[in-house]
């Protein structure tokens, strides 16, 4: 009896304990239950061409080029905009500029009537409010006042190189010195560290890089949005001699500065890659990699936006399409390409579907989750139509499947299919009168509820 009693009373505790211990080996891991993190790095001004896995030879781009190569490699990748604001305003948001009349870029002054409205809710809003820790580092140029600063659209941490408060207008409440200072000492005189302003610390380029792995380094045990908008390689050429050593080959000095830009963006996503992997938490990040709009055509910048026609502010497909990597190791095929037209649109609605995030029902997004697509677990177009507007310029552009039409300027709109001409040389409206005519009138019923641009920077606010 007294052996008994002994034996009961052993398991009474021994059972709770083997449960526990149990439950462990059948519960997922933490890194398989927690939000992923979410990463967007967006280059200024890049030709697609320019990255050594798009064939370009000048110089090469090892770490960019892994996330196409551990990733997807979208070759139909659109920006909203072939310019820089606006194409910033439809990525962070996730609705088309248009729908909000942000539709160029604003005029380099701190009134609060130029710069994404406070209408509309940035990813970063979306994923704070979600339990994650948010941050930014380098360009902003979504609005010069306090209400439209990066701490003000949803970032809990802002390093920002240009484009914050860098105009001499802008912000007041730091001062005449801090101002002074930023004239004095140039375009990358001022860190603008949390609103505050500081001296640069270094060379712009490894100070993104910089703070961008120590974001990281800070936040690698909770789920984190980080947002590196670079400034690169878009003018003024800033350079490093440590740079410049490595592309010393490429006899035009122009294209050798623009090398080093792109070089210093290149180590720099080495260093955000190599924190991920100190820290076990690559497979559990989403990354996003493309350019603002394509390469420029003013002969400051000698850039590539082969094998299409056209360079950025216009609707070519040189101005509007752009590198597009989507890389989330472990969920989304290595090495993938895929071939059907996707928008930065769906980085909004992809990210807060990987982080079991709802949408609100009372706001449209524009853009699509494209997890199940690039796993090939849908089928189909993942856009019916993708649409471009610049009214100001009188430029517009709607793509329905292989289909393009692109007007320019007042003259009659061309058609293209672009899976035999993505280099958009031959003209098919005449062979196609009833295909223009289903375009344009798809158009016209998407511009038909458009408000005008919420200003001009020309003339000011319309």
């Amino acid at each position: 009896m007294k052996l008994l009693l002994t034996f009961q009373n052993t398991m009474k505790h021994l059972i709770p304990a083997l449960i526990f211990a149990l439950s462990f080996l059948n519960a997922p891991s933490r890194a398989a239950v927690q939000k992923p993190n979410v990463i967007i790095i967006w280059t200024d001004d890049q030709g697609y061409a320019d990255l050594s896995v798009h064939g370009n030879k000048d110089y090469q781009t090892p770490n960019i080029d892994s996330l196409a190569l551990n990733g997807v490699r979208c070759t139909d990748g659109y920006v909203t905009q072939p310019q820089c604001s606006p194409s910033r305003a439809g990525m962070i948001t996730g609705r088309h500029q248009s729908r909000f009349g942000h539709e160029e870029n604003p005029p380099n002054d701190a009134d609060a009537r130029y710069g994404l409205p406070l209408t509309e809710r940035t990813l970063a809003e979306r994923l704070k409010g979600a339990g994650y820790v948010t941050g930014h580092v380098g360009k902003w140029h979504l609005g010069h006042h306090s209400t439209q600063a990066p701490l003000a659209r949803g970032f809990m941490e802002s390093m920002c190189v240009e484009g914050c408060f860098d105009s001499v207008e802008a912000q007041t409440q730091f001062g005449q010195e801090a101002r002074e200072t930023f004239k004095t000492r140039g375009k990358y005189g001022v860190l603008w560290r949390n609103g505050v302003p500081e001296e640069m610390p270094g060379y712009v380029g490894d100070v993104v890089a910089h703070e961008s792995a120590a974001f990281i380094d800070r936040h690698h045990a909770e789920p984190f949005f980080l947002y590196v908008p670079h400034d690169f390689p878009h003018v003024p050429v800033v350079t490093d001699e440590k740079y410049l050593k490595r592309v010393a080959h490429i006899a035009d000095k122009a294209r050798c500065d623009y090398a080093a830009m792109m070089l210093a963006v290149d180590d720099g996503v080495g260093q955000m890659l190599a924190t991920l992997r100190k820290h076990g938490i690559e497979e559990r990040t989403l990354i996003f990699f493309m350019s603002d709009n394509g390469g420029p055509s003013d002969g400051r910048l000698p850039c590539f936006n082969t094998p299409f026609t056209g360079n950025k502010g216009g609707m070519s497909e040189g101005g509007i399409r752009v590198p597009y990597f989507v890389q989330w190791k472990g969920t989304l095929p290595a090495g993938k390409v895929y071939g059907r037209p996707v928008s930065t649109l769906d980085i909004v609605p992809t990210a807060l579907a990987a982080a079991g995030i709802a949408a609100s029902a009372d706001v449209k997004l524009d853009g699509v989750n494209l997890i199940p697509f690039l796993k090939d677990e849908k089928s189909g177009e993942p856009h019916e139509r993708l649409y471009w507007r610049y009214l100001r310029r009188d430029l517009w552009a709607i793509r329905e499947g292989d289909w393009k039409l692109r007007h320019d300027k007042r003259t009659p709109p061309k058609l293209y299919d672009l899976s035999k001409d993505f280099a958009e040389k031959t003209d098919l409206a005449a062979q196609f009168p009833d295909r223009v005519k289903l375009l344009e009138a798809a158009y016209e019923a998407w511009v038909k509820d458009l408000p005008k641009p919420r200003w001009s920077n020309d003339n000011g606010v319309e």
